[in-house]
């Protein structure tokens, strides 16, 4: 286990329960939301309406603001809006979906990476935590013939694969974001999920990380603070130095928020609000689904770097129970192991 410096010792970066704990880890008993009824905005009527994306609507800016004024009952924008949204998934698979109770998940649109197979699980974890890998046809069609999954179970080792078709962006990174940021659009009756970045490995015992990142800090949400930099507006610069992003959309994106008063170095509960999220951990309640969909109406809104939204959202929601843990943390659930190829953009142009 890798170590860190904490207050002038030495501890592992993850605590992790012993195997005996693990064992008989059993997911715990909800807790009350002071969110009733989340419901998500879907069109009305037939046909598209004028200048609206089929997947996410065409969320107004007073929508957008009064999305972010938490209430007891609530209706807000989360994709799947239009009567043909696209991000097809076929019944079998869509009912494979509905038995998970907690989840790993990952995917790989464009043919962008290999997949890597999780390890570091006991028996125990696998008999309670699905490990589902999103694909679209590119995707199956790239990979090798010894990885992709079987005709008859769709598993792929210990994942089971789930090609989306019919996506409904052209860039691939926001078809991305569908199954990270909208999980429980795609699992219904899933309490704990695990997001992590077709890059990486994942080399940890699910249970014993949904223990360690909230059970134990009694935290939602947890997600890995940003190794480089602390200011969004730093983090832009980067972004579009890096080539991750054009110009005008980041200036767009940041004028706003700058617009809006956020700060440069904005912290939450003391802590850097700028993230880095390869790897999400999280409990699926009406609060944290929220988040997840103001997170990605930014995502969808702006650029689709979702770590200049993530602190703007976090500040301006302001009611999650976030555990925002060190980047060593992180290394030590995954092994890096990069991508394969940048994914390319879908040809079809998607219909709006």
């Amino acid at each position: 286990m890798p170590m860190r410096r904490a207050k002038g010792h030495s501890e592992p970066c993850l605590k992790l329960p012993s195997d005996e704990v693990i064992e008989k880890l059993e997911f715990p008993s909800r807790l009350p939301s002071p969110l009733g009824d989340l419901r998500f905005a879907k069109q009305s009527g037939s046909g598209v309406e004028a200048n609206t994306n089929r997947f996410v609507g065409s969320q107004t800016m007073a929508e957008r603001n009064s999305s972010f004024q938490i209430r007891e009952n609530m209706e807000v924008h989360c994709g799947f809006y239009g009567e043909d949204p696209g991000f097809d998934i076929d019944e079998v698979d869509t009912a494979f979906l509905k038995t998970c109770k907690a989840v790993v998940t990952t995917c790989n649109f464009g043919g962008g990476d290999d997949i890597y197979q999780p390890i570091g699980m006991s028996d125990a974890s696998l008999a309670k935590v699905c490990y589902v890998a999103f694909w679209d046809e590119v995707t199956l069609s790239q990979m090798p013939e010894d990885k992709r999954p079987s005709p008859d179970t769709r598993m792929a080792g210990l994942w089971r694969v789930v090609v989306v078709r019919n996506l409904p962006f052209n860039d691939q990174r926001r078809n991305g974001k569908i199954p990270k940021l909208l999980g429980h659009r795609l699992f219904p009756n899933v309490r704990y999920s695990i997001w992590v970045d077709s890059k990486y490995q994942f080399r940890r015992d699910p249970m014993a990380v949904f223990h360690a990142l909230l059970w134990s800090p009694q935290a939602a949400l947890g997600i890995s603070e940003h190794g480089a930099r602390r200011c969004v507006y730093r983090e832009g610069k980067a972004v579009v130095a890096k080539n991750k992003a054009l110009p005008a959309e980041v200036d767009l994106q940041l004028s706003q928020y700058q617009a809006e008063g956020f700060p440069e170095n904005a912290t939450f509960n003391g802590h850097k609000a700028l993230a880095e999220a390869s790897v999400i951990v999280r409990e699926h309640t009406p609060v944290t689904n929220l988040f997840m969909c103001l997170w990605f109406n930014e995502v969808v809104r702006y650029t689709a770097r979702d770590q200049l939204s993530f602190p703007y959202v976090l500040r301006r929601f302001g009611l999650l129970q976030l555990n925002m843990f060190p980047v060593c943390t992180r290394k030590a659930l995954v092994n890096s192991i990069g991508h394969r190829q940048k994914a390319k953009p879908l040809e079809r142009i998607p219909t709006e």
